[in-house]
C-alpha cells in the first residue's frame, strides 16, 4: 500500500514516523537541499492540518511564535522561516517538521509550570532544525528498509499524541530488527540538540533551571504504565542521561528560580479552559484561588471555564477580578467584553470593546463580538462594518463571514450576502455549498468589483470540487432555497 502513495506523501509518512519515534539518525552523505525541504514542508503542514486540530487562536498563536522567535533570534542566519504551532491534544509532546515548522501539543504546555520550561523544549526542537537533522533523517529514510514500519506509520497518522490510542503502534516490538542500527545514533543527535538548545536558551535569557524542571517532570512519569508514558519520553529517549548532562552544565551556577510571565500563565489557562475539559479546569482554578485569591491567571482561567460551561453570568465576577489585577493586558479585556455579550449585557460589551485601543491588534475575537453586540442592539450598519473589518484583516476567521452574510441578507443586499456566505462555506471546508452561494451571488449582483471577487473565489474552488467523489457531486442540489441565508439569533455561537 505504501508503494502506491505519491512520492512526497510517502516521504511525509516516513518522516513523521521517524521524527516522532527516532528523532535523530546517522549523518547521511547527502541531506535534502533547502528547496526540497521547503517543498516537503508545505505538504507536510497540509497533512498535519488535515489530520489534527491546530489551535486557531490569535493570542495563543502570537505567544508561541513570539516565544519561539525570541530563541531563533539568537541563531546564526537560517535558511528557513521558523513557524510554531500548537496542536490541540492532551499529550506531552513536541516535534520539529521540515523547513522550520515546529509543533507543540497543548498537553505539553499545560504540563509545564514556567515559561522557561516551555522555552527549553522549543530550544531543543529548534536545535534539531538548525542542525539539519530533519533533512538528514529524510535522506537516510530513502535508503532504509521502511516497509517494516508500516504499522508504526499508520499508528502515528491516527494520532500523534494519544498514548492509549497509539501505544501499541509505538511499541519497540513493532520495529524491524534492522531499525536497531538507527537507534544507535539517536543519543548522538539528541546530545547535539541538547547542547545547542542550552546555548540558544541561555543566549535568549531563559533559565536552564526551567529546562531541568521540564525534563524532571517528564522523567518522573516514567514509572507509569506503557499507555500512560508521556509521548515526549518515547520520541526523545535517554531522559536520565540528558538530566545528568544538564546537571553538569548547571554545576557551579547559583540556584535561581526561573521567572515566569503572565503571558505564559494566560495562554496555559486558556488552553486548559477553552481547549480542554472546562469542568476539570474550573476545579483546578478554584483550588489555585484557595491558595492565592490574587492569582490573576487563575481568576481568568476560572472565568473562561465557567463561560465555556454555559455560565457567563457567573464568569463575569471572576473576569472582572482578573482585569482589575491586570488592567494593562488587553486580551483579558477582550474576553471581558465577549463574556458580557454572552451574558446578554450588550451595551456593556460594546462599551468595553470600544474602549480597547487598536482592537484588531488582539485578533478577530474582539471585533467580532463588538459586531455581535451592535447587531443585538439593532445597530446593523455598525455591525456590518465590524464584520467586514474582521473579514478583511482575518480572512481565515469564518464566524465573521457567516454573520456578515446574515446581516447583509437582512438588509436585502443579496449579492454581497451570498458572496460572504460562499466564503464562509469555503473556509469551513464545504466547497459545494460555497459554490452554490457564489453562483447565487453572481446572479444577484451587478457590481463589477464584486463580480470580479466572486469569479476569483469560484476559480479557487474548482480544484477542491474536482477532487470530490462523483457520488458527492450527484448529491449536490441546485435548489434555490438551499442554505439561502442562515437565520441566526444573538445566542448562536
Amino acid at each position: 500500500m505504501l508503494q502506491k502513495m505519491p512520492r512526497i506523501r510517502q516521504c511525509i509518512a516516513f518522516f513523521m514516523a521517524i521524527c516522532l519515534v527516532l528523532p535523530a539518525m546517522a549523518p547521511s552523505a547527502r541531506a535534502m537541499t533547502i528547496g526540497e525541504e521547503k517543498e516537503l514542508a508545505e505538504e507536510f503542514l497540509e497533512t498535519v492540518r488535515n489530520r489534527y486540530t491546530i489551535v486557531e487562536d490569535a493570542m495563543i498563536d502570537k505567544y508561541i511564535n513570539d516565544l519561539g522567535q525570541s530563541i531563533v533570534s539568537e541563531l546564526p542566519p537560517q535558511p528557513f522561516d521558523y513557524n510554531f504551532y500548537v496542536i490541540k491534544q492532551d499529550a506531552i509532546n513536541a516535534f520539529a517538521g521540515p523547513a522550520g515548522n515546529i509543533f507543540v501539543f497543548s498537553g505539553l504546555i499545560e504540563a509545564m509550570d514556567t515559561e522557561s520550561a516551555l522555552a527549553g523544549i522549543l530550544a531543543h526542537e529548534i536545535a534539531h532544525v538548525s542542525s539539519r537533522h530533519i533533512s538528514e533523517l529524510i535522506a537516510e529514510s530513502k535508503k532504509s528498509q521502511m516497509i517494516s514500519m508500516a504499522g508504526l506509520i499508520a499508528g502515528i497518522l491516527v494520532g500523534l499524541g494519544g498514548a492509549g490510542e497509539v501505544g501499541s503502534a509505538l511499541s519497540i516490538g513493532s520495529l524491524a530488527a534492522g531499525q536497531s542500527m538507527i537507534l544507535a545514533y539517536t543519543r548522538e543527535r539528541e546530545m547535539e540538540a541538547d547542547y545547542l538548545g542550552r546555548r540558544y536558551l541561555t543566549r535568549s535569557g531563559y533559565s536552564l533551571y526551567g529546562l531541568r524542571t521540564a525534563l524532571q517532570k517528564i522523567r518522573d512519569r516514567e514509572w507509569y504504565g506503557e499507555e500512560q508514558v508521556p509521548t515526549y519520553l518515547k520520541t526523545h529517549p535517554a531522559t536520565r542521561q540528558r538530566l545528568a548532562n544538564l546537571d553538569s552544565a548547571l554545576a557551579g551556577l547559583p540556584d535561581r528560580e526561573p521567572e515566569n510571565t503572565f503571558a505564559f500563565d494566560r495562554v496555559r489557562a486558556t488552553l486548559m479552559a477553552e481547549y480542554g475539559n472546562p469542568a476539570k479546569a474550573a476545579e483546578r482554578f478554584r483550588e489555585e484561588l484557595e491558595r492565592d485569591p490574587n492569582d490573576a491567571a487563575a481568576q481568568y482561567g476560572l472565568a473562561l471555564a465557567l463561560a465555556e460551561s454555559g455560565r457567563p453570568e457567573t464568569a463575569l465576577e471572576n473576569m472582572k477580578s482578573a482585569v482589575s489585577m491586570r488592567p494593562e493586558d488587553p486580551y483579558l479585556t477582550v474576553d471581558l467584553g465577549r463574556i458580557e455579550f454572552m451574558a446578554g449585557r450588550y451595551d456593556e460589551a460594546e462599551k468595553t470593546l470600544t474602549g480597547i485601543e487598536d482592537l484588531s491588534e488582539y485578533g478577530p475575537k474582539g471585533l467580532f463580538f463588538l459586531g455581535r453586540a451592535r447587531m443585538a442592539g439593532g445597530e446593523t450598519e455598525a455591525a456590518i462594518a465590524d464584520f467586514k473589518k474582521v473579514a478583511e484583516a482575518f480572512p481565515d476567521y469564518p464566524r465573521a463571514l457567516l454573520f456578515l452574510g446574515q446581516s447583509l441578507g437582512e438588509q436585502g443586499k443579496l449579492g454581497e450576502a451570498h458572496y460572504y456566505l460562499g466564503r464562509y462555506y469555503r473556509e469551513s471546508g464545504e466547497p459545494d455549498n460555497a459554490m452554490f452561494h457564489l453562483k447565487r451571488a453572481l446572479r444577484e449582483t451587478g457590481d463589477p468589483v464584486l463580480t470580479e471577487k466572486i469569479r476569483k473565489a469560484q476559480e479557487s474552488l474548482k480544484d477542491k470540487q474536482a477532487k470530490k467523489p462523483e457520488r458527492d457531486k450527484e448529491n449536490r442540489s441546485e435548489d434555490p432555497d438551499k442554505n439561502f441565508i442562515p437565520k441566526l439569533s444573538v445566542s448562536d455561537f
